[in-house]
């Protein structure tokens, strides 16, 4: 509910174009030829580079990235405006505003940066003709695309957040920080759990740095789960250090604060990375069925083409999800308590301070926690359920060692995720009880991670392995 001194708008009225009412007609009928000649086109030309083998090249790999940023560029704007010629309905609400300008800013950078990877790519193929294969391999081209999308996403958050806080300000009794109260620690405990929390942390960042070294040093470790492993290993550095470096100068200082465009990207980032691991655990399910269940054609099915594709969808739908949570969450009001009894901005912590109605918001958290937890949940469920029919189809010893070998670390991982998940969301609990909420999010936005490279590193003998030869071989050189 909006307070009485705020006279803040709801909606925006778009003028639309400078044309007089005869001209109306003619306008839209080009602009529609236009619009549906643009989304043709560039949906042709994914098509045909899609099925001709003979275009699977750099050049029109990054073309059919550049014509689905056309579409999507165009589709951003020009319904609306070809909605509002027809109809005298001109209005835009206020998230409707904001999504249409992170969207139009997201894909106008997506557009300027692979301009500049298609010159790189130009330039490599005429000065280096020679290495150009060697150069442009497909690993630099997915990573320069994603590397294209993030950036871009990251970029438009920015905008966005400052927008909607500029949008807040005028004539609206709005905090502009929060205060997060920490841990629920004793003053003499501070030291402890600072030294307790550094050393899970720096544990965190090693531990899987180390992991992704070892899968990009050993060839042996070039396949596709190991593959999706070293994202989840990235993904658990970027997860922790969210939240991990303002609570551990939190415990040292007396300044609590975070400002409310530190506390809104907070929560994206921790919605956007919390998503993309549930994600990336439901790929490593689904690679782990098909080795099991389909063991002649695994290297067909699991292609790198498609090993690519399920993390940068993956990637996609975190970043969609998370700027939604993200959003709704900037649209809202908070002009009474600012204290918040948590450690980072948690979300549901969030919305309980705020003094608007966030009816749609927690509709949005039930919506979307189906969609990214519960859904990947049960895929994962039906992935090992296929997995354990496989088994016990043909029942002896050395096949299901094989298979506890090559699924026991993902199982323990996913144990850990979605255990902590279900209980603190799942089963929340009532406001006397708000500290066993922090402690739970603690272990699994700090221990979680923390633990998975020990699991795949003690339990899976290729990484032993590939730790063993690296050891060995700057043994030998010293």
């Amino acid at each position: 509910m909006r307070r009485e001194n705020q006279s803040s708008v709801s909606e925006f009225l778009l003028l639309g174009l400078p044309i007089r009412p005869e001209q109306r007609g003619v306008v839209f009928a080009l602009s529609l030829g236009v619009y549906l000649t643009t989304v043709l086109g560039n949906l042709l030309i994914i098509l045909l580079i899609r099925l001709d083998s003979r275009l699977h090249t750099p050049m029109y790999f990054l073309l059919s990235h550049l014509a689905l940023t056309d579409v999507s560029f165009s589709s951003v704007i020009v319904p609306k405006m070809l909605m509002n010629m027809q109809t005298q309905h001109l209005s835009i609400s206020y998230p409707g505003c904001i999504s249409q300008i992170y969207f139009y800013l997201f894909f106008g950078c997506v557009d300027s940066l692979l301009l500049a990877v298609m010159a790189y790519d130009r330039y490599v193929a005429i000065c280096h003709a020679l290495h150009y294969t060697t150069i442009m391999r497909e690993g630099l081209c997915v990573l320069l695309v994603a590397g294209s999308w993030i950036l871009s996403c990251g970029s438009a958050l920015l905008h966005t957040l400052l927008l909607a806080q500029v949008m807040r300000r005028e004539n609206q009794s709005s905090v502009s920080e929060f205060l997060l109260l920490g841990l629920p620690i004793r003053p003499e405990q501070r030291g402890m759990v600072f030294a307790l929390s550094l050393g899970v942390y720096l544990t965190t960042v090693l531990g899987n740095l180390l992991i992704i070294l070892l899968i990009r040093l050993d060839s042996r470790l070039h396949t596709p789960m190991y593959f999706f492993l070293s994202h989840l290993a990235l993904t658990d550095v970027s997860f922790s250090s969210v939240t991990a470096p303002k609570m551990l100068v939190n415990t040292q200082t007396q300044n609590h604060s975070i400002s409310y465009a530190g506390c809104i990207s907070q929560v994206y980032f921790f919605l956007m990375l919390g998503c993309l691991d549930s994600f990336l655990l439901t790929s490593m399910a689904y690679d782990r069925y098909v080795a099991i269940c389909h063991p002649l054609h695994y290297m067909t099915i699991m292609s790198q083409s498609l090993c690519f594709l399920l993390v940068i969808v993956s990637w996609v739908l975190s970043s969609a999800s998370a700027i939604l949570h993200t959003l709704l969450l900037a649209r809202l009001s908070f002009c009474g308590d600012n204290a918040l009894p948590h450690f980072f901005c948690d979300l549901s912590t969030l919305l309980k301070l705020s003094s608007s109605d966030t009816t749609v918001n927690e509709l949005f958290i039930l919506t979307v926690g189906v969609l990214v937890i519960t859904l990947p949940l049960l895929c994962i469920l039906v992935s090992y359920g296929r997995i354990g029919a496989t088994i016990l189809r043909v029942p002896s010893t050395k096949g299901i060692c094989k298979a506890l070998s090559t699924c026991g670390s993902h199982l323990s991982v996913v144990s850990l995720y979605y255990g902590t998940i279900i209980g603190l969301y799942f089963f929340p609990s009532d406001d006397s009880s708000n500290d066993k909420d922090v402690i739970v999010a603690l272990l699994y936005t700090l221990v979680t991670p923390m633990l998975n490279p020990f699991i795949y590193s003690l339990r899976n003998r290729d990484m032993k392995g590939a730790l063993g030869n690296i050891l060995g071989r700057r043994s030998f050189s010293y």
